[in-house]
């Protein structure tokens, strides 16, 4: 299957490892994988600031820039939500069909291998791991993804352990960490004063792992943030080059 990468400016900026993991990992599934270079951001921040023209006008250019590919993956859930869930909201009535289109064959980097690829088995990389993940806001509750990380962080030889706050929303937001800094900031110590005993957090949402690790830095919690594609790449079997 041939898929197009839709890094997203977190991943580019911040998690670029991250992102090439995710390649790896999908020519490792067989896929093809391609990067359209005229790629930009969804549209997310302007949108969340209700600026949604300027928002429209990048979703029309995201909706060109991937018009002939058959399938695109992200590796986040947030932006892949704008994609699927707000593009053909705000598309121009001339786009609808278009935007529906792209939002039909988008996905989120875990939600394509279980549901498209069919791929929950990657390897015993992960053997004697602990890991808790935090499932970002946007992948929860508006794509429904609910178990895909942890079954194929379990498939990658893991051991998944149950964290109760698990569901609970990081506090990040976008604009809302900026607008109401003190909230966001208590409501990601609420989820780190819950959190168990592991070796790694992961997240298959950027802008959560960086407000959470941002914070478990400041109190000296000493637990790595892992991005999912990377892994999920470290549990291919010793993730080979």
């Amino acid at each position: 299957m041939k898929v197009a990468l839709f890094v997203t400016c977190l991943a580019d900026h911040y998690f670029a490892d991250a992102a090439v993991d995710a390649v790896r990992l999908l020519r490792h599934l067989g896929c093809e994988v391609t990067f359209p270079d005229a790629q930009t951001c969804c549209g997310q921040p302007a949108y969340n600031a209700g600026m949604s023209r300027e928002a429209a006008r990048m979703a029309h250019h995201t909706i060109d820039t991937f018009a002939d590919c058959e399938a695109v993956v992200l590796p986040s859930g947030s932006c892949a939500t704008m994609v699927k869930k707000f593009y053909p909201r705000i598309a121009a009535d001339d786009r609808a069909v278009q935007a529906a289109a792209l939002a039909d064959k988008t996905f989120e980097l875990g939600e394509f291998i279980v549901r498209r690829l069919g791929v929950t088995r990657l390897g015993d990389g992960l053997a004697g791991r602990r890991v808790a993940v935090h499932q970002g806001c946007h992948a929860l509750r508006e794509l429904r993804l609910e178990r895909e990380p942890a079954v194929l962080l379990e498939g990658a030889g893991a051991e998944v352990v149950p964290w109760e706050a698990q569901d609970e929303c990081c506090g990040f937001g976008g604009l809302f960490s900026v607008k109401m800094s003190a909230v966001s900031a208590a409501m990601a110590d609420r989820k780190l004063d819950t959190l168990p005993r592991v070796d790694w957090v992961v997240s298959g949402d950027g802008g959560c792992m960086l407000h959470l690790d941002g914070r478990s830095g400041a109190r000296g919690c000493g637990v790595e943030f892992v991005h999912l594609a990377t892994a999920l790449w470290r549990g291919v079997d010793g993730h080979p080059d």
